[in-house]
Order: structure tokens, then sequence, then C-alpha cells
């Protein structure tokens, strides 16, 4: 198994059940959830629960997900998560979310994190095409979309209902032809 994917200040590996508390105390902050399909509701039982259902292989079945841990390489600090989906209705095709807590967010931590798993993805599991979507309110994951090299697709008005209303959604991708050469 290839984890923890590193980067110069971050080691990406699933997530465990010492993360639980940490996992849980950003799904609860109202301003992390605000753009996530989860409510600030979440609990540790919900967590050790998507914990329990993670894939043992390297990347999640058809139709399954996977959540890697970013974390602080010296000490484990939780700084958030990424969220790989493996389509089952598009071969080779993956979709990515990312999330962090609030005091991680603008520290460059999600792009680094994020630029990370694509490589990884188009490498060693071949994928052909990364997708993401993001609520169009939500400038700084558009951005940082954008900034990975994803290009935005597509928009759809009213496509998911979610805490009480009905949002829109930006779609963004990334073929494996169109990553950015390392440096």
């Amino acid at each position: 198994m290839p984890y923890p994917l590193r980067t110069p200040r971050l080691a990406l590996s699933p997530l465990t059940t010492g993360d639980i508390p940490a996992f849980v105390a950003y799904r609860q902050d109202t301003d992390v959830a605000r753009w996530q399909g989860w409510d600030p509701s979440y609990k540790e039982a919900d967590a050790a629960e998507l914990i329990a259902s993670q894939p043992t292989a390297e990347l999640p079945s058809p139709g399954g997900w996977l959540q890697l841990a970013i974390r602080n390489p010296e000490d484990g600090t939780l700084y958030g998560d990424v969220a790989i989906h493996s389509l089952d209705e598009f071969h080779d095709t993956f979709e990515i979310g990312v999330t962090l807590a609030r005091s991680n967010q603008h520290r460059g931590i999600a792009r680094e994190a994020v630029t990370r798993v694509l490589d990884h993805l188009f490498t060693s599991a071949n994928a052909h095409r990364v997708t993401a979507n993001c609520d169009t309110r939500n400038a700084p994951v558009a951005k940082l979309l954008t900034a990975v090299g994803m290009k935005k697709e597509s928009t759809e008005t009213d496509a998911e209902f979610s805490k009480g209303e009905w949002i829109t959604l930006d779609n963004y991708a990334i073929l494996k032809t169109e990553l950015p050469p390392k440096p």
C-alpha cells in the first residue's frame, strides 16, 4: 500500500479511529459544514461508522469512497481530509472532495493535498479523469479546483436539495493528459 502519500508538509493516509475526535470537531463546525453534505450534528458514532466502512485496498471499489486524512507528518495532527470516490458508472474516473478544519484553511494545505492526490490517482491508479463539484457560492473551493488544474465544465441549477434549500453546483474535471508537469 502506498500510504502515506507524502508532500513537503503533509502525510495523507486513510482515516483511523484515532482521528475521530479531531475529525468530528471540524465536521461539527458550522462554517466547515456549511457547504458539505453533513450538518453540525455529526457525532463520533457517525465517524466510527465511516471509518469502519473504509476499504482495505489502496482505492475504493467502484461506487465506494475512501477518506484520506491530511496530517502533519511530524506529530500526526489532523488538518482535514480528502475524499476519493470511484465512480462506478464511468471507467477509470474518480470524484474528489476536500475538507479542512477552519484553523487549517488559507494556508495552502488543501492545494498541496489535492495536488498530491491527483498525482496519485493519475499515476498509481491509472485514472483517466478526476471530477469535483462545489456549491456555486463556495468561492474558496472553486479557486482551489482551478488552482490545481481542474476546469469548470458545467453548472447544474438547483441540482441538489440540501439543508432546506436547492443548491446550484459547479462541476470541475481534469484529464490525465491535462495534469500540469511536475517541476
